[in-house]
């Protein structure tokens, strides 16, 4: 089972939400925290909630959709040694496909599945030499099924699961472990900065399907310490990703078709 006393941690998209509390989760543990967004005053907000005597924070602005700030971080995170890497930053939209901005698929790309694989790519062979090292990747339910409304998103998402899963089969005996948290519906804000100007999200969730946010950070950490590959938070999300699992691709097109000009 992994400790995280003495971790080294650099956590993306952390001057809010799932990406904040997981840094106040982990902070009366850990050796370093390495905070990253774009915010640079959000950040030193939440590194004066966190400070305490022992704890090294580095507050470390950027803009993950710009390669040049990705290389800055993984640079950073080289020289601190990181041995648990939290990719959660990540960007959405709502919104048909043919109606979206490109810049703002591209920046989804970007940040969601670009920046992600970058910065794995960068920390990751310093883990395996050392033997050791952990790395967490923040994905969604949403990458198990295609969604209307949210292509692009969904995509990036599928494409984060994967690639966690594929990573953790080759680092098999090596010290290094790759999880994936895959929530369902949670109140972090990320509808609202999903929406496009004018338009009007239809797809909230009911309350019963989401899970809170310390819940979601709660569980993707013990997750990663029982070095699992994949968790769910909260028992409906869970069902629901089972569900998706069985049922067959045939009868999940018959309903995205009802749904997606719906």
């Amino acid at each position: 089972m992994i400790s995280y006393h003495g971790c080294t941690a650099l956590i993306t998209g952390a001057s809010s939400g799932i990406g904040a509390e997981l840094a106040r989760q982990l902070a009366p543990y850990a050796r370093t925290l390495i905070l990253v967004a774009r915010s640079r005053d959000a950040l030193a907000q939440l590194a004066t909630e966190l400070a305490r005597p022992g704890l090294e924070l580095t507050v470390h602005p950027a803009d993950l959709a710009d390669a040049g700030q990705v290389a800055a971080v993984i640079a950073a995170a080289r020289e601190a040694k990181v041995d648990f890497l939290i990719n959660n930053a990540g960007l959405g939209d709502h919104g048909l496909f043919e109606k979206s901005e490109w810049s703002r698929v591209q920046a989804m790309i970007d940040v969601n599945i670009t920046a992600l694989t970058r910065l794995t790519h960068g920390i990751l062979p310093a883990m395996v030499a050392r033997k050791s090292g952990r790395i967490l990747n923040v994905s969604s339910i949403a990458g198990d099924i295609p969604v209307p409304g949210m292509a692009v998103y969904a995509a990036t998402k599928s494409y984060v699961t994967s690639l966690t899963e594929a990573t953790r089969a080759e680092l098999n005996g090596t010290g290094v472990t790759v999880t994936a948290v895959c929530p369902g519906p949670v109140d972090t804000g990320f509808s609202s900065t999903a929406e496009r100007p004018g338009e009007r999200d239809d797809m909230k969730s009911p309350s019963f399907m989401k899970a809170t946010i310390p819940k979601v950070a709660r569980e993707a950490l013990l997750a990663v310490e029982r070095g699992r590959a994949r968790v769910v938070p909260g028992w409906v999300p869970a069902a629901v990703a089972l569900a998706i699992s069985i049922i067959p691709m045939f009868a999940i097109r018959a309903f995205l078709k009802t749904k997606a000009r719906a």
